[in-house]
């Protein structure tokens, strides 16, 4: 499908080029049950523990993806400001408090060392609709690089992009990724090296962990799924950890301790589905996904 329409979910970036980054956010047209799994050793994350299924708040206004590190979640401010205008968000007593959990890549090494603001967040959402034609250098992905392990190699483009994919049962579910791993994309059925490190004749380098570059903290997969499926807080949990598969099938290495992987689920509607159904397609949306975003075949080399 191309529209997150039947998701209830608009999309929307905003995109600084001169200072290569950037920021993605998910806006959710009624509150949304949400669910995370962090599996990277070097997250930027904000309001995750609250998406713990013994906490409080069960359901989520917006989820953001953006780059600046751990500044990029200033922009998250401007998302607030955005619902806040519109009343939505959690009840407390007579004031109202948009839920609003996000997650970074890092991506100042790349263009200037900047950071998306409150003013990005809230362009984003301005910009926000159902499309899901957007992909590359958008958003969040506009500073994302892929195989950044070695000094010696040349980094491949990263990206953004979303994709939405129906199950059998009829039940829809959409990945939004952000694609910025220490690892290179690979095409989990060939093999074949879709995006990542490149030596000095332009040949793709697989990762041998040789000459490995520590590049703490400077790699991640950051995304959402998004189903129509009827998930509890612990459905969506379950959910946001099978997705995670999805990045070990196409990221080589993943889940390393130099990346911050993390990703979300959130459930939009009130369709029956077969959980296990809706684990493989969320494994089988952010894989899709990932692909995608990384199309572009130039490189650009950490300065």
């Amino acid at each position: 499908m191309d529209s997150f329409l039947p998701l209830k979910t608009r999309i929307g970036h905003a995109t600084l080029k001169a200072a290569r980054t950037g920021c993605t956010v998910l806006l959710f047209d009624a509150p949304a049950v949400c669910g995370v799994q962090v599996a990277g050793g070097a997250p930027g994350t904000r309001d995750t523990d609250m998406l713990d299924p013994s906490c409080l708040v069960e359901r989520v206004n917006a989820i953001l993806l953006t780059g600046g590190s751990a500044f990029g979640l200033a922009s998250a401010d401007g998302v607030m400001k955005f619902l806040a205008e519109r009343k939505t968000g959690f009840k407390v007593g007579d004031d109202v408090v948009p839920i609003v959990p996000g997650a970074v890549i890092y991506d100042r090494r790349v263009g200037k060392r900047a950071a998306p603001t409150a003013k990005d967040g809230y362009r984003a959402c301005k910009n926000a609709g159902y499309s899901i034609d957007d992909f590359g250098a958008v958003g969040a992905g506009c500073g994302a690089l892929t195989g950044k392990f070695s000094a010696k190699l040349t980094p491949g483009m990263g990206g953004m992009a979303a994709v939405c994919l129906p199950t059998p049962s009829g039940a829809l579910v959409g990945a939004v990724v952000v694609v910025n791993p220490f690892g290179n994309v690979v095409d989990p059925r060939t093999g074949e090296i879709v995006s990542g490190a490149t030596d000095k004749k332009g040949m793709k380098v697989p990762f041998d962990g040789k000459n490995i570059r520590r590049s703490f903290g400077e790699n991640t997969v950051i995304g959402s799924v998004v189903t129509d499926a009827a998930l509890t807080k612990a459905q969506a949990k379950r959910v946001a950890m099978a997705a995670h598969d999805g990045i070990a099938r196409t990221v080589s290495p993943a889940h390393t301790l130099y990346d911050g992987d993390v990703l979300f689920a959130a459930s939009t509607g009130k369709r029956k589905a077969d959980l296990n159904i809706i684990c493989h397609w969320a494994a089988l949306a952010v894989e899709s996904a990932i692909l995608k975003a990384v199309s572009a075949k130039t490189g650009t080399r950490v300065k």
